[in-house]
């Protein structure tokens, strides 16, 4: 069984979607620290000026954990976001569709940052036909830090192997993993190219931006690589 263990983000970007699609189980880890100028409350779309940020405003907290964070409403970050997709992508191909569920989530006016970002990926995984089994890290009971975590909850799910993005070759101990027949996979992640609006394809927005242009075609997008 392949596992793959990663910290929930607001509107991810394809890479995150491609790793779920890829796993047989899907470990949210949301009981870490959680960081400031992150993608835990933040993404990006493209617009006719280029890429444009979407942040959720977050009630900072010391030392809280990711499913601790309290989003902030003192200000109308919800209008501004609709309206910054909207101008974005009125015009695309299933603007429509796709707008209405997700102003149905964001106008929720979810307490936890959590609970707003998982409605989201969840949302959002529909359009790309994703249906990994997912399970939040908090709920396991496993203690530990860094990579000796990640080991006991690959142990604890029964994984022979752990996928995880390219950027962990800098800080992982494959050794631990290796200690308990857990095989290492890097994601190797390239970003396919897809029609955009606004002229040239640029990459890394969020996973919204391709299902705007896809609609019911994303999934073969995403899984063209």
């Amino acid at each position: 069984m392949r596992v793959v263990i990663l910290q929930p983000g607001y509107l991810p970007w394809l890479g995150f979607f491609d790793q779920m699609n890829r796993c047989d189980l899907f470990v949210v880890y949301d009981d870490v620290q959680y960081t400031r100028r992150d993608w835990r409350n933040r993404n990006r779309i493209k617009s006719r000026n280029g890429l444009l940020w979407l942040t959720v405003p977050v009630v900072h907290q010391p030392q809280q954990l990711i499913n601790q964070a309290l989003i902030d409403y003192s200000q109308n970050w919800i209008r501004k976001h609709l309206g910054s997709i909207k101008a974005c992508y009125a015009r695309a191909p299933f603007f429509d569709r796709v707008f209405a569920g997700l102003r149905q989530i964001l106008c929720q006016q979810y307490k936890l940052l959590l609970d707003l970002d998982m409605h989201l990926i969840m949302y959002l995984r529909e359009w790309l036909e994703i249906s990994t089994p997912i399970v939040y890290s908090s709920r396991l009971g496993v203690a530990g830090s860094k990579t000796e975590r990640l080991v006991e909850i690959c142990r604890k799910l029964g994984a022979k192997k752990y996928l995880t993005g390219d950027a962990a070759k800098n800080y992982l101990d494959e050794e631990l993993f290796g200690c308990y027949g857990i095989e290492v996979e890097y994601h190797g992640y390239h970003h396919p190219v897809y029609n955009q609006l606004h002229g040239d394809f640029i990459p890394y927005c969020s996973a919204l931006d391709l299902i705007m242009n896809y609609g019911d075609h994303s999934a073969s997008v995403l899984r063209q690589n």
